[in-house]
């Protein structure tokens, strides 16, 4: 039996020459410094919203810095980071541009978590991987349109939260894949930003819940696997008649089919056609139904506090701040003083690569140096043999050598412990000589 193939860490349809550039964005959505559950439950539910385009697996450590994740963002080809953390005042997001800003801080004013809002919703929704296989339809409302008068911050607000999900493509996009929508609105009157995350939900049209539990299957219907008639007298019990409330034909207890559905699928504004086959049973193009948004969390209130150019850490010039108004002869100062630290930071890089390079060459050069002092030592003539010896021997004789340190001279010092003491051993016979080795012989197999 032939030995199965292993190819499931393999790419089908080939490996991309550059995995780090993509067309669509990436996001790392993180936390850093102390914070607590509640946070850290946050986080995920954040990444739940990015996915299939961030890292959702991504573990932090506590001595990771924001810098870390600025390395290793480029060649991942990661575009955004979302860095939360705690403040003394309240929790905060950073939204970083990468690889070069800006930087947008916000302050959460509010927020509910995923289990918050299932817990609290009244149709609860059980959440399975496939709505989280494509990324989410972004819609902005409320901000004002860009103009003269509109605030340079809301627009760049706007153009942030837009960079963060793929652009839309009517032409490219399929309808099935358009599973889930994330909703940023603006309150001017809180000047506050209202975060939310909704699930699209397709629903017959112009019929009644009860006929929509059998359309759309019974396996779904919360009375169990099969409808329970036992009590009704009739079908039209159960597909026609609201239970209590008596119809408008009398006291017959039926009420026709156009009130019910009227009652319950709403206007003829709910409703589209499909253009496209959607998931579910009978959601066939060119029919008619109901979309509906259930919220599926998580649920924040930002407030902006602050935008500046570059990363952190390397903050330049303060776009917009909240609380803190500067004059124009303030700005202007600090548009002077940013200029100036960047100029040092020029001068301090620069002056570091000429030193590498300085370093690079004085390696090179004792290399060769090396390189040379080895050849001379292979084939010396015999003049420059006795120069070589005669400044050893002068070096020797100038130098002493420590009264600690231990010396034991080989068979070329003989002479040198004649010149110094003057002694010569008179039976150089009488010193044992070591025993001859015994030559190994390898016995023959």
């Amino acid at each position: 039996m032939a030995r199965k193939r292993k190819n499931r860490t393999h790419l089908k349809g080939g490996v991309a020459s550059n995995p780090g550039k993509s067309e669509g964005p990436k996001s790392f959505v993180i936390k850093h410094g102390q914070v607590g559950s509640s946070l850290t439950q946050l986080v995920r539910d954040m990444r739940k919203v990015m996915e299939p385009n961030t890292a959702s697996r991504l573990r932090e450590r506590a001595r990771n810095k924001l810098k870390d994740f600025f390395v290793m963002a480029a060649p991942l080809g990661v575009t955004h980071l979302l860095a939360f953390t705690v403040t003394d005042i309240a929790p905060s997001l950073r939204i970083v541009r990468l690889s070069s800003g800006p930087t947008l801080s916000f302050r959460i004013e509010r927020y509910s978590l995923v289990k918050d809002i299932i817990t609290t919703s009244r149709r609860a929704r059980s959440m399975g991987s496939v709505e989280y296989l494509s990324p989410p339809l972004l819609v902005l409302a409320s901000f004002p349109q860009p103009g003269p008068s509109t605030p340079p911050h809301l627009t760049l607000l706007m153009k942030t939260f837009q960079t963060l999900f793929p652009p839309l493509s009517p032409q490219k996009l399929s309808l099935s894949s358009a599973r889930r929508v994330v909703l940023v609105s603006y309150n001017a009157e809180r000047g506050t930003v209202d975060f939310r995350h909704y699930l699209i939900t397709v629903k017959p049209y112009g019929v009644s819940r009860r006929v929509r539990k059998i359309l759309e299957g019974a396996s779904k219907s919360s009375s169990g696997k099969t409808l329970d008639l036992g009590n009704e007298k009739d079908v039209a019990d159960f597909l026609l008649r609201k239970k209590g409330e008596p119809g408008p034909g009398g006291d017959d207890g039926y009420e026709s089919a156009a009130s019910s559905a009227s009652s319950v699928a709403g206007d003829d504004v709910d409703a589209v056609s499909l253009a496209d086959d959607y998931v579910g049973r009978n959601n066939k193009k060119g029919q008619r139904r109901a979309v509906r948004l259930d919220e599926i969390g998580p649920r924040m209130e930002l407030r902006l506090i602050k935008i500046t150019e570059g990363l952190p850490g390397k903050e330049g010039e303060v776009i917009y701040h909240e609380f803190v108004k500067k004059s124009k002869a303030e700005a202007t100062a600090q548009k002077a003083e940013h200029r100036e630290k960047e100029k040092l930071r020029k001068q301090r890089r620069d002056e570091q690569e000429r030193n590498v390079q300085r370093k690079k060459a004085m390696a090179a050069g004792k290399d060769e140096n090396a390189e040379a002092d080895s050849g001379e030592e292979e084939g010396p003539d015999e003049d420059e043999v006795s120069g070589v010896e005669d400044e050893e021997v002068e070096y020797e004789d100038e130098g002493a050598w420590d009264e600690e340190e231990e010396f034991s001279g080989g068979e070329g010092d003989e002479s040198g412990e004649e010149m110094e003491t003057g002694e010569l051993s008179e039976s150089d016979d009488d010193v044992p000589m070591p025993p001859p080795k015994k030559q190994k012989t390898r016995g023959k197999r």
